[in-house]
C-alpha cells in the first residue's frame, strides 16, 4: 500500500525555477571552458608568469625602497630593478655558459689524457673513507689495472647516452635562459602596475570568499616572502661563500661549480654535494693545506643553512618554520622548481583558513554561553518575596 501524496509533493515546481537551473549549469560549464581556453592559450608563458609574480611580490618592499631613494620616480625605479634581475638571473646563466664553452679543451685534453694512460691507482686514504671507502678503492684499482683498453671497454655504453644527455642539456639551458629573459621583461610590467594587480587580486579574494579570501590573498604574499627571504637568500649567501672557498683554494671549473650548487641550494640539496667531493679532489692531488682550508670552510657553509634560514623565515611571515619548510620540500618534489614558492603558500593558505574555522566555532561556542546567561532569570531577594503584590 502506497502512501498518501503529501501536500508538498502535489505542489508543482515553477518552470522559471527549471529555466534557472539548467542556465546556471550552462553559465558554469561556459566558464570552465573558458577559464581552460585561457589556460592553454598561454600555457607557453605561465612558467614565466608565476615565475615573475613570486620574484616581483618576494622583491616589491625593495622597490619601494629604492623608489624613495629616488625621490618618488618609479620609472627610474623599475629600471633599477630591471637591471638588478639581468645581473642576477641572466647574466649568471650567460656567464655558466661561456665558462663552459671557454674549458672545453680542457675537458677535451683530459679524457684525451685518461684514455692514452688509464686511470691512476687509488690514494690510501679512499679506504679508509668509512662505509663505502673499501669497495671505492677496490673498483678504482680494478679500472686502473684494466689500463687505457679496458677503461675504454667500461665507458664505451655510456659513451652515446652521455652524448644525448649533453645535446638535451644545452637545449634546456638555452630554453631556460630565454624563460628568464620573459621573467625579466614580465617582472617589468608587474613592477609598473603593481598596486593595480594587488588590489585586484585582494578584491578577487574578497569577491570569492569574503573577508577571508582577502586575508588569504595578502597572506600568500607574506608566505611567498618569507620563502624568498628564507630560501632564496640564504642560498645566494651559500653559494657566494662556497664559491670564493673553491676559487681561494685553486679548484678548476669553480664558477661553473658555483652556478650547480645555487642551483643545489636552491632545491634544499645544500652545498655540500659540491664541496666536499672537491675537497676529496684536493686531498687526491696531493695539495693537503689547501684541501684542509677548505674542508672548514665547507663545514662552516653548509651549517649556515641551520642557522640564516630560520631567522630569514620567521621576519617574512608569523608562521611555524616546519610548515614553512614541509611546503618548500613538498612543493618541490610535486611541482618542481617553482613548487619551492607555491607548496609553502598553499599550506600557509590552508593552515590559517583551519585556523580561522577552528577559532569560528569557538566564538560560536562562546556567544550561545553568553545568551544562555543573559537569558537566566535573575534570583529574588527574600525582601521582595514578602512584599505585597498591589491589585
Amino acid at each position: 500500500m502506497t502512501p498518501p501524496p503529501t501536500a508538498l509533493s502535489q505542489t508543482p515546481v515553477p518552470s522559471g525555477v527549471r529555466q534557472d537551473l539548467a542556465r546556471t549549469t550552462l553559465a558554469v560549464i561556459v566558464l570552465v571552458l573558458l577559464i581552460l581556453g585561457s589556460l592553454w592559450v598561454l600555457r607557453p608563458f605561465l612558467a614565466a608568469t608565476i615565475w615573475a609574480t613570486m620574484l616581483v611580490v618576494a622583491t616589491w618592499p625593495l622597490l619601494e625602497t629604492v623608489e624613495k631613494r629616488l625621490g618618488g620616480r618609479r620609472g627610474a625605479a623599475v629600471g633599477v630593478m630591471t637591471l638588478g634581475m639581468v645581473f642576477l638571473l641572466v647574466l649568471p646563466l650567460w656567464l655558466a655558459f661561456d665558462t663552459i664553452s671557454g674549458h672545453t679543451g680542457d675537458v677535451s685534453a683530459l679524457a684525451k689524457r685518461l684514455a692514452e694512460t688509464g686511470l691512476p691507482k687509488a690514494p690510501d686514504w679512499v679506504a679508509k673513507v668509512p662505509v663505502v671507502g673499501a669497495k671505492l678503492s677496490a673498483t678504482l684499482d680494478e679500472w686502473a689495472a684494466d689500463g687505457p683498453a679496458g677503461l675504454e671497454a667500461r665507458l664505451r655504453p655510456y659513451a652515446a647516452d652521455a652524448a644525448r644527455w649533453a645535446v638535451s642539456g644545452a637545449g634546456s639551458l638555452g630554453g631556460t635562459l630565454v624563460q628568464l629573459v620573459l621573467v625579466v621583461i614580465l617582472s617589468t610590467v608587474m613592477y609598473s602596475s603593481g598596486e593595480a594587480g594587488a588590489r585586484g587580486m585582494r578584491r578577487f579574494g574578497r569577491r570569492l570568499a569574503g573577508q577571508r579570501g582577502e586575508e588569504s590573498i595578502i597572506l600568500a604574499g607574506k608566505a611567498i616572502r618569507s620563502v624568498a627571504l628564507g630560501v632564496g637568500v640564504t642560498a645566494v649567501v651559500q653559494t657566494l661563500l662556497g664559491g670564493l672557498g673553491l676559487a681561494i683554494a685553486g679548484v678548476p671549473f669553480a664558477s661553473v661549480l658555483s652556478a650547480v650548487m645555487l642551483i643545489l641550494c636552491i632545491a634544499q640539496i645544500g652545498p655540500g654535494i659540491i664541496l666536499f667531493p672537491s675537497v676529496a679532489w684536493m686531498y687526491w692531488m696531493g695539495d693537503d693545506g689547501w684541501a684542509t682550508f677548505l674542508l672548514v670552510w665547507s663545514i662552516i657553509v653548509a651549517a649556515l643553512d641551520n642557522i640564516l634560514r630560520p631567522v630569514l623565515i620567521r621576519r617574512g611571515a608569523d608562521l611555524p618554520l616546519l610548515l614553512i619548510f614541509s611546503g618548500v620540500v613538498g612543493g618541490l618534489l610535486g611541482f618542481g622548481l617553482i613548487g619551492i614558492f607555491v607548496g609553502p603558500v598553499i599550506l600557509a593558505i590552508s593552515y590559517t583558513l583551519v585556523g580561522h574555522w577552528v577559532d569560528e566555532v569557538d566564538e560560536i561556542d562562546r556567544a550561545l554561553e553568553a545568551a544562555r546567561k543573559d537569558e537566566t532569570p535573575a534570583p529574588q531577594t527574600p525582601a521582595a518575596e514578602a512584599a505585597p503584590t498591589k491589585a
